[in-house]
């Protein structure tokens, strides 16, 4: 019960954001050239105990965009960030699905000429974070060429939810 509860506060609040997760796809100009592409996912070899391989591959409706796979995602909600690190095109946030645990890493990722890179590290997150709809990554709206990330951690006997400010390439 607390798992659905949990997901339909996270599903809720993320209607709310700048940024639009959805477990199916998203949209978006992810190559920066100009034109919409969609985003969505397919999980592989993963049971509802979360038994198999469990990789979750994030696939584009434009074959030229290469894939990406997050290992140990049964699932997942993925995310339009818009773009975080000024260079032309929307980033993806990436909220992987487990089926043990309410702390979850938040994936950032950013299109180089090589393929998918993270933009920044796995940001942990408890879902008390989610809760309190503080989402795990933004732009800094004080300084240019920055982010906010704001992440949970377990800091004198509780969790604690903290953000800082970190410059992107």
């Amino acid at each position: 019960m607390k798992k659905l509860i949990i997901t339909t506060v996270t599903l809720c609040c993320s209607f709310c954001m700048a940024q639009e997760g959805s477990e199916m796809k998203i949209q978006g100009d992810f190559d920066g050239n100009g034109t919409k592409e969609y985003a969505y996912i397919k999980v592989a070899d993963c049971n509802d105990e979360c038994i198999g391989g469990c990789d979750t591959t994030v696939y584009f409706s434009d074959k030229n965009i290469k894939p990406f796979i997050t290992s140990l995602a049964n699932g997942g909600s993925l995310y339009n960030l818009g773009d975080l690190n000024n260079d032309g095109k929307d980033d993806i946030g990436f909220y992987p699905y487990w089926c043990t645990s309410c702390w979850h890493s938040f994936y950032t990722y950013t299109l180089s000429k090589t393929g998918w890179k993270p933009l920044v590290s796995p940001i942990p997150t408890h879902c008390s974070q989610w809760e309190e709809d503080k989402f795990p990554i933004k732009k800094d709206p004080k300084k240019k060429g920055y982010v906010m990330i704001t992440t949970s951690e377990w800091k004198d006997d509780d969790i604690r939810i903290s953000s800082k400010s970190v410059k992107v390439n």
